[in-house]
């Protein structure tokens, strides 16, 4: 029997029906030319844009699962054009904006691409007339322009038209979102209609979404992260998003001021920064006490002292969760009516399953650590056009998420670390973001990165890569938590090396890029 297809099956359906019912009411907030003004989106606004996104497409002849690539920063075309995209039945491939040339031809090929809609000023686009596929016509390119607070509207047409989503099957594939390759050449994680809408609307009813929020919009919206709680589910709440361009401490809490954002949601590397300028400013701090109801964090360990640091300085308790791009990207988050549990990155979400299971296959007892498997209606369909590797991360339903963790009898979920990072020393294995959550009991600590390098002797050797706080001494920094580590930590565990820099490199969505450190350190 045949899927049934239904316009409700739609991703862009959130996006319609939010404007039916609340189509006055503000969808975006954005930084506006004069430093005081926030320039307003409604949400009729909004749908129109998409609307005349999915005609425009439909012009071109582009067709249901037909592929349509979009870059851009964080700007109002973007909601637009990734609503028009599902909208009119497309797959959506979303693509960092400062990918090269050489990239952006990969992601095109894999993905078959038809259209690409760029960002001008952007890397990405400067690039993108110079791959064999733009060149050759098999690819259209459109440029997009406009300041950081340009209108909505993506083509000229002024009369609002209303949004209808075509009908999808809830099982047809809707976005591919690409991985980061740390392990070869990027996977195309492919999520369907039904992926999506079951994790926003999953976040929406965890985190207690409503329609008077305002949710900080600096993750970029092309990363599974953003797209989902920063967005999809902001909409499905009815909530407005405060888009902020480019992230900077100072400008994100400009934004926060401004747009009067009552929940944030980022990574640690920006609350790691926000709560380091809020120290410096402690009247700012003190103007925006109580102000935000929550923080959600993701994608890294978020450090104990920062989170001491925000809830002291502006009464903001951060929620810690759990997620990657092959799950549309929730599994699990801390929830307020169980409580919050540090360490932890929650209990599951609505839908969702998970299994902790030994290296001889078998599921794990409360407590023992093993590699982390989750299963529902958040996982993806597969790999796009690659079978061997889908075939590689699947056990039937559950997917392996490369990820040792552990689960206590309450259900919390414990990550231990990546299976990928873990230092395999003189034989015993070490798992870095142990060593970091000791690292960073030392306050002149703002960012650290544990790894292992090739050692003739040892097998691999723990290092330790720090960036500390502004005016601290290197050289009493690095023996006190020489100290710090040989007192807290076995002694097999803590680092034998310590590399001191001033800035870490960030991906895009601010976690640190370990590879990037492991080549600087072997080919330093």
């Amino acid at each position: 029997m045949s899927e049934m297809h239904d316009s409700a099956n739609n991703i862009a359906y959130l996006l319609a029906e939010a404007a039916s019912s609340a189509g006055a009411k503000a969808a975006l907030a954005i930084p506006a030319s004069e430093p005081a003004d926030m320039q307003v989106v409604s949400y009729a606004q909004l749908a129109s844009a998409a609307s005349q996104v999915q005609r425009h497409l439909e012009a071109l002849g582009v067709e249901r699962g037909d592929r349509v690539a979009l870059s851009m920063p964080n700007v109002a075309l973007m909601p637009a054009l990734y609503y028009g995209i599902v909208a009119a039945g497309a797959i959506c491939v979303p693509l960092n904006p400062l990918l090269s040339g050489a990239e952006l031809e990969y992601h095109l090929r894999d993905s078959g691409a038809k259209v690409l809609f760029a960002f001008a000023g952007t890397r990405l686009a400067s690039e993108a007339s110079s791959t064999v596929l733009v060149k050759n016509g098999s690819v259209r390119c459109e440029i997009f322009t406009g300041g950081e607070g340009s209108p909505v509207a993506p083509f000229d047409e002024p009369a609002e038209t209303v949004l209808e989503p075509v009908p999808v099957g809830a099982n047809d594939a809707a976005i591919i979102l690409y991985t980061s390759g740390t392990t070869g050449k990027p996977k195309g994680a492919t999520l369907t209609h039904a992926n999506i809408l079951s994790n926003a609307r999953s976040c929406v009813s965890v985190f207690g979404f409503t329609a008077e929020d305002v949710i900080f919009g600096g993750l970029p919206l092309f990363h599974a992260f953003g797209q989902t709680v920063s967005m999809n589910a902001a909409f499905a709440a009815s909530a407005t998003v405060a888009l902020l361009p480019r992230f900077t401490p100072d400008g994100a809490l400009n934004l926060i001021e401004r747009a009067g954002v009552s929940v944030l949601a980022a990574v640690p590397s920006m609350y790691v920064s926000l709560a380091a300028a809020l120290e410096a400013e402690p009247e700012r701090a003190r103007s925006l006490r109580g102000r935000i109801r929550f923080g959600i964090s993701g994608g890294s360990p978020l450090p104990a002292p920062v989170h001491a640091a925000l809830k002291t300085l502006i009464e903001c308790p951060v929620y810690e969760g759990y997620g990657l791009s092959e799950t549309s990207p929730v599994v699990s988050f801390n929830q307020a009516e169980f409580g919050m549990v540090l360490g932890s990155v929650g209990r599951v979400l609505p839908g969702v399953q998970v299994q902790v299971r030994c290296p001889e296959g078998s599921e794990c007892a409360p407590g023992v650590s093993g590699q982390l498997w989750v299963r529902g209606e958040n996982v993806m369909a597969g790999y796009w056009n690659n079978p061997a590797a889908t075939a590689e991360v699947f056990d039937g339903e559950w997917f392996a998420t490369g990820d040792v963790a552990r689960v206590d009898e309450q259900g919390n979920i414990f990550i231990v670390d990546r299976i990928k990072d873990m230092v395999l020393r003189n034989g015993y294995s070490v798992y870095p973001r142990e060593i970091e959550d000791v690292l960073y009991t030392h306050e002149q600590v703002q960012s650290v990165a544990v790894l292992g390098v090739p050692d003739e002797r040892v097998g691999e050797e723990v290092v330790a890569v720090v960036m500390p706080r502004p005016g601290a001494d290197e050289g009493v920094l690095q023996a006190e938590l020489n100290a710090l580590a040989r007192t807290r930590l076995a002694a097999y565990k803590y680092p034998r090396r310590y590399v001191m820099v001033e800035s870490m490199p960030l991906g895009p969505t601010g976690k640190i890029l370990k590879r990037d450190l492991r080549v600087s350190i072997q080919q330093g």
